[in-house]
Order: C-alpha cells, then structure tokens, then sequence
C-alpha cells in the first residue's frame, strides 16, 4: 500500500518527452464506450456554447483538446472532453456527469491522466453532508467500501494525495486516485472498475425516488456551486495555461462548470 503527494505539474515536468499516443487512444476509446451507456439513456443535446472547442489548439503537432458539454431534461451538465500533448507525455481526459435536482444521486466523475505514467479517477460526488445524512451514505457508498480496499492494497496501484486541502475535501469516501504503471493488466483493471462505476451509476439513476420540486432550486443552486468550485481550483490548471494561456484556460474552466451556457437548466 503507497501513496504519493506528487503533483501532475511536478511529474510531467520531471518526466522524459514520450510518446505516449497509445495509451491516450486506450483512454478515448474507453470513454466512448462509457460515453455510449450515458447517452443510451439520456436524452442530451450540445450545448452551442462549446461546439467551437470541438477541437482546439495544434493537436497532433502539439498541445491540443476537445471539449464537448451536453444538458438534457435530467443531466444538468455533462462533459466530454481531453486536453494535453500526447505526442510529448501528456494528455487529461474527463467524462463528468452532473445530474439535474430531480433526484438526489450523486453525480459521476471520470478522469483519466497520462503523464507519461497512468492516472485515474472514479468518483460519486456526494449532494448531501454524509457524516449528517447516514442514510444517503448507506444507499450510496456503503456498498462500495470494500472493493475500494481490494484497489487500494494493491501495490501496483499508488494512492494519490492531493496537496490541495480543497481537491482533498471534495473526495467522497470511495473515490478512486490513483498513479499506476500502464501495462496491459493495470490498464484493464482500470477499464473494469470505470465500467462497473457507470453501470452502478445508472442502476441508481433508474432506482432514485424524486426529489419534492419544492426543494429541487436549492439543490440545483449547490450542485452549480460545486461544479464551478471544483473546476476553478482544479491545480492542473497550471498545465493548460502552459499550453494555452490564461485566457483560453479561462474559458475551458467556464466551460467545465457551464458558466458559458446557453442550454436551459433542468427542473
């Protein structure tokens, strides 16, 4: 069992230039497959405020990305997207979806991160105070526990530490953060363990009671905040400035949490 507080910045600025195409490649397909679950069953549509960054920067002969956001009836924001240099060692990609305040489910987050060593996280994100409401941990993270401790004694797989106190405290109890070696075996288990996170996500989203549409602005209202704190104080900030400037990093953060929207909310 290990665990590290080195920072992606630190470790792809300490890291050889490598190709690392292939894995990145792994990494877009997996989330096109976990991509298709969601939109088999969801109703989404692009929102026009990111079809410019369809594809962006001088990929594949530099740094480069794509981000793509979709709304829907029950998903309040969902975001496609990659951002990096392959061609050089690096490349970040997220799936996140963020649901609409009809239920109380926990929204899902996805990241993937090629340095060039692998990188991966898997995450509930909580829409309540766990330690007050028992019940919502039990529906939702109880039953998750013990694979959590299967991965995280597995020595192949390094325990990540974020050293921002604020990434560390958005983290629900059974996040997955990892830094691994990309072989065949960890890449899989990484493909497994992103499958069944999406899979049990859905099962949740068909089971969930409604929330009293008296309630459901509030909710809403924290959901955005949530979004908007976690993709503002995102530290791998620094690296798309690097690639692209503060001011296109600026729009890629507004992009993540929908500040740029022109979609409607759902209700």
């Amino acid at each position: 069992m290990t665990e590290t507080i080195r920072q992606v910045p630190d470790r792809a600025d300490d890291s050889p230039v490598v190709d690392v195409r292939e894995t990145f490649q792994y990494y877009r397909e997996l989330l096109a497959e976990l991509k298709g679950k969601i939109d088999a069953r969801f109703e989404l549509t692009r929102d026009p405020s990111t079809r410019d960054l369809q594809a962006y920067g001088g990929h594949p002969d530099g740094p480069g990305g794509s981000l793509e956001a979709y709304a829907g009836p029950e998903i309040d924001w969902l975001v496609h997207s990659w951002i990096g240099d392959p061609g050089a060692g690096f490349a970040n990609l997220h799936l996140t979806a963020w649901l609409g305040p009809r239920t109380r489910v926990p929204h899902l987050g996805i990241t993937l991160l090629v340095w060039p060593g692998g990188w991966f996280y898997l995450d509930s994100v909580p829409r309540v105070n766990l330690v007050e409401d028992a019940g919502y941990f039990d529906d939702y993270y109880a039953g998750a526990d013990e694979a959590w401790r299967e991965l995280r004694a597995d020595p192949e797989f390094e325990y990540f530490v974020s050293r921002s106190g604020f990434i560390r405290a958005s983290l629900s109890p059974t996040a997955y953060c990892y830094s691994f070696e990309t072989s065949r075996r960890n890449l899989g288990i990484v493909a497994q363990r992103a499958h069944a996170h999406v899979d049990r996500w859905l099962r949740w989203v068909d089971k969930a009671p409604p929330v009293p549409v008296g309630r459901r602005p509030a909710l809403a209202a924290a959901d955005q905040t949530i979004r908007r704190n976690i993709a503002e104080r995102d530290p791998v900030n620094v690296t798309a400035v690097r690639f692209f400037g503060a001011e296109m990093t600026n729009r890629l953060v507004r992009a993540l949490w929908g500040g740029d929207r022109e979609l409607p909310r759902p209700e």
